[in-house]
C-alpha cells in the first residue's frame, strides 16, 4: 500500500498563534513529523490577546503545562469574570462570571426560579448566587476543589490574564524542546503547484526555499498564504460590529490586583483593562466613523489606573472571517482566519479550537475534500455563534448619549441571534445550539445585566411554593458567601503559588 502520510508541516508566523500551534502539534505528533516555524523578528505581532476563557486549561493539560510555572513565566494572573461597565445604561455594572449559577432545583433550571422571585421583589442580585462573581467582587481566589463535588467550591471556573509576548516565548521553548524548529527570515515569495494551486514552498529573503506538505498560516491580518496567495476571500461583518480600530497601551499597576477583566463602554466603543502582575494592559476599541484617532487616544489615556508605559499603538481591523479557514493545503489559524473584537476574550480560544479541529481532521497527502469541508463548516459555526454573542452586547444597550449606541440598538441582527433574544424575552428560555461556546448561563448574565426582562416564565415554576423557592435561593446564597469568606485574596494566592520572577 502506498504511503500517503505527509511529512513536513510549515507554520508561517510565530506569535501566540504560531507557537500554540507548534507546541500542540509537537506534543501530539510525538516527533513523527517535521514541524518548522518561520518568523521574522522584523515583523511585529498584534499581541493584545492577554485575556482568556476557561477552555485554555484544556490546552495546557494536553501540552503538559504546569499552571503555576506558566503564570510565573508570563506575569500572569487569574481571571474569574469580565465586568461590563456602562453597557446597558450609563452607570450600569454587571459581571459575566465563569462557571455555573445556583444549583438544580425541581424540574427547571435555577434561573427560572430566580426570575420568579425577582418579579416578586424577593430575590437578591443574580451575582449573589454565583461563586465566581462573588469571588471577583471580594477580590478573592482559589482553584476549584475537585474533592468537594456538592459544594460551590467544586464549581469554580477560572481562566488567565497574561503577557502575550511572554506567552509566545514560553511556548517556543516548549515546542523547540519537543522537536519543532524555528527559522528566522522574511518570506518574499510563495511557490504553488501548477496542477492544483497547492502551496509547495515559501522562499525567504536570503534565497532559502522551504518546502512543505501542510502549511499553517499564522501570519496575522495579512493572511500571507490564505489570502495573498490563495485569494480565499473575506466575509465582512462590520455592519453588525462597526468598531474598526483599537489603540493599546500598558500602564503601571494599581494597588489591587483584580481577578477579572473590565470592559468599559465609551462614546463610540469600549476600553479593556487586563491586570497582570507587572502592569495593566489597556486598549480602546472604537468605530472611526464616530471618533477620531486622536480623541480615541485621549479617552484611553484619561482612563488609566497609572502612568502609561508606552505610547498608544493603533491597530486597524475589519470584523469578519475568511470564506474558508482551510483552503487546499493551507489552514489559517489566528488572525489570518478572521477577527472578532476581544470583548469576550475569545481570540486565543479560537486559536486553540482551530488547532484541536486540525488534529481531529489531520490530513494525509490526499487532503480529502469532505474532511476539509467539515472543518470549514465547524469553523464557520463557531465564528458565527461567537459573533452573535458579541453583537448581543451592542444590540441590548439602552444608551441615548451618542449616535453610535443608538445605531447599535436599532440595527437588525442575524436571525440566529434574534431568535435567542425573542425566546428569552417571551419566556426566559435560554437556548444553546450544538454545544456552541457560550452556555445558557453566559447568555443569562448578559440578558440580565443589560436589562432584558422576560415577559413570562416557564409555567412549571409554580410547582414549587414561594416559601420553598425562597428557602432554596437563600441556602444557595448563604453557602456561596461562606465559601468566599474563607478564601485567600487574589494577590496573596499569587504571591504564595505563582509570583513572577521580576
Amino acid at each position: 500500500m502506498q504511503n500517503t502520510t505527509i511529512k513536513n508541516i510549515v507554520i508561517v508566523g510565530g506569535g501566540t498563534a504560531g507557537w500554540m500551534t507548534a507546541t500542540a502539534l509537537a506534543t501530539v505528533l510525538e516527533g513523527q513529523y517535521q514541524i518548522r516555524v518561520v518568523e521574522s523578528d522584523e515583523i511585529g505581532i498584534v499581541g493584545v490577546g492577554e485575556a482568556t476563557i476557561p477552555m485554555i486549561q484544556r490546552f495546557n493539560q494536553v501540552v503538559g503545562i504546569d499552571e503555576n510555572e506558566f503564570l510565573r513565566e508570563t506575569q500572569g494572573t487569574f481571571k474569574l469574570a469580565i465586568e461590563f461597565v456602562n453597557w446597558g445604561r450609563q452607570g450600569d455594572r454587571y459581571m459575566h462570571g465563569f462557571g455555573t449559577i445556583g444549583q438544580d432545583f425541581g424540574s427547571l433550571r435555577f434561573d427560572q426560579y430566580w426570575q420568579h422571585m425577582r418579579k416578586l421583589g424577593k430575590a437578591d442580585n443574580l451575582a449573589a448566587y454565583s461563586i465566581t462573581r462573588m469571588m471577583g467582587k471580594a477580590n478573592k481566589f482559589m482553584p476549584a476543589r475537585q474533592d468537594m463535588s456538592n459544594s460551590p467550591l467544586h464549581q469554580i471556573a477560572h481562566a488567565y490574564h497574561f503577557d502575550a509576548s511572554l506567552y509566545a516565548r514560553y511556548l517556543r521553548k516548549i515546542a523547540e524542546s519537543r522537536g519543532a524548529m524555528r527559522t528566522e527570515g522574511k518570506i518574499v515569495s510563495v511557490s504553488q503547484r501548477e496542477a492544483d494551486g497547492f502551496v509547495d514552498a515559501i522562499v525567504l529573503e536570503n534565497g532559502e526555499r522551504i518546502a512543505g506538505d501542510l502549511f499553517i498560516d499564522c501570519s496575522g491580518f495579512r493572511g500571507l498564504l490564505i489570502e495573498q496567495t490563495l485569494h480565499t476571500g473575506y466575509e465582512d461583518w462590520s455592519h453588525w460590529l462597526p468598531c474598526d480600530r483599537a489603540q493599546a497601551v500598558p500602564c503601571e499597576s494599581a494597588p489591587e490586583l483584580l481577578p477579572y477583566t473590565r470592559a468599559t463602554a465609551h462614546r463610540a466603543g469600549w476600553q479593556w483593562r487586563i491586570p497582570l502582575q507587572h502592569r495593566i494592559g489597556n486598549g480602546h476599541v472604537y468605530c472611526s466613523q464616530y471618533v477620531s484617532d486622536d480623541e480615541a487616544a485621549s479617552v484611553l489615556l484619561s482612563n488609566l489606573d497609572g502612568k502609561p508605559l508606552a505610547d498608544p499603538r493603533v491597530i486597524k481591523f475589519k470584523t469578519g472571517m475568511r470564506n474558508k479557514t482551510w483552503n487546499k493545503n493551507v489552514v489559517a489559524i489566528g488572525l489570518s482566519s478572521g477577527f472578532l473584537e476581544p470583548l469576550e476574550s475569545t481570540s486565543i480560544h479560537l486559536i486553540q479550537s482551530a488547532i484541536a479541529r486540525l488534529i481531529d481532521f489531520f490530513p494525509d497527502q490526499s487532503f480529502n475534500a469532505v474532511d476539509i469541508a467539515e472543518y470549514n463548516r465547524q469553523s464557520r459555526f463557531e465564528y458565527e455563534r461567537i459573533r452573535d454573542f458579541v453583537i448581543l452586547h451592542y444590540k441590548l444597550n439602552q444608551r441615548d448619549d451618542s449616535e453610535f449606541w443608538k445605531a447599535c440598538a436599532a440595527m437588525p441582527v442575524p436571525d440566529s441571534l434574534q431568535h435567542k433574544i425573542d425566546l428569552f424575552r417571551a419566556s426566559g428560555r435560554l437556548l444553546r445550539v450544538d454545544n456552541e461556546l457560550f452556555t445558557e448561563v453566559a447568555w443569562l448574565q448578559v440578558f440580565e445585566g443589560q436589562n432584558l426582562i422576560p415577559e413570562r416564565l416557564h409555567p412549571l415554576v409554580n410547582l414549587q411554593t414561594g416559601a420553598d423557592t425562597m428557602e432554596y435561593l437563600d441556602s444557595v446564597r448563604e453557602v456561596v458567601q461562606k465559601c468566599v469568606a474563607i478564601m485567600p485574596g487574589h494577590a496573596a494566592y499569587i504571591a504564595q503559588h505563582c509570583k513572577a520572577r521580576s
